[in-house]
């Protein structure tokens, strides 16, 4: 459990817990690989986003204080206007984020990546706050924020892995 109960009616004065989302993967890659493939343009756009979009990166530039201003293609030819600004990097353990839609989004939410070694694989939690719970839940029902993170997740694994066996190959 990551917070205590909420507290019951007129008992106690705990405080809600934060509108958040968790995610989180095995992936059977070293971290070092893992984390590589969020700090380079070229891996993202191989793989960023859930099943059937694609990126087109504007600008990027991975250090605290950089931002990566990009596009997300859905299979329907909706483009989505995103935004990331890198708030803390700790290689090859963390990643934290601002991600919105342009710089001065007023809902930009905060997401925190760790990486943990499992073994030879990787660990990886996509930890995302949200402004208020009213924009969780938008995020959660109307975009499918967790299953889109799954996707998103899933889309990584099966980049790095593939990066792995195209070097047994050789």
């Amino acid at each position: 459990m990551l917070f205590p109960p909420p507290a019951r009616a007129g008992g106690g004065g705990r405080p809600p817990p934060p509108p958040e989302t968790v995610i989180s993967r095995i992936i059977d890659a070293p971290r070092e690989l893992v984390f590589e493939a969020f700090t380079e343009v070229r891996h993202l756009s191989h793989w960023w986003g859930p099943e059937g979009f694609t990126t087109t990166t504007r600008a990027f530039e991975f250090r605290v204080g950089g931002e990566w201003d990009f596009v997300m293609h859905g299979p329907d030819g909706t483009d989505y206007q995103e935004w990331i600004s890198w708030t803390e990097l700790t290689p090859p353990e963390r990643i934290t984020m601002l991600h919105g839609e342009t710089r001065d989004d007023p809902n930009a939410f905060e997401s925190v990546l760790t990486f943990e070694p499992a073994g030879a694989a990787t660990r990886i939690q996509l930890h995302t706050v949200f402004p208020t719970k009213e924009q969780r839940d938008e995020a959660v029902e109307k975009y499918h924020a967790i299953e889109a993170g799954r996707q998103t997740l899933s889309n990584l694994a099966a980049y790095v892995t593939g990066i792995l066996r195209k070097g047994a190959e050789c």
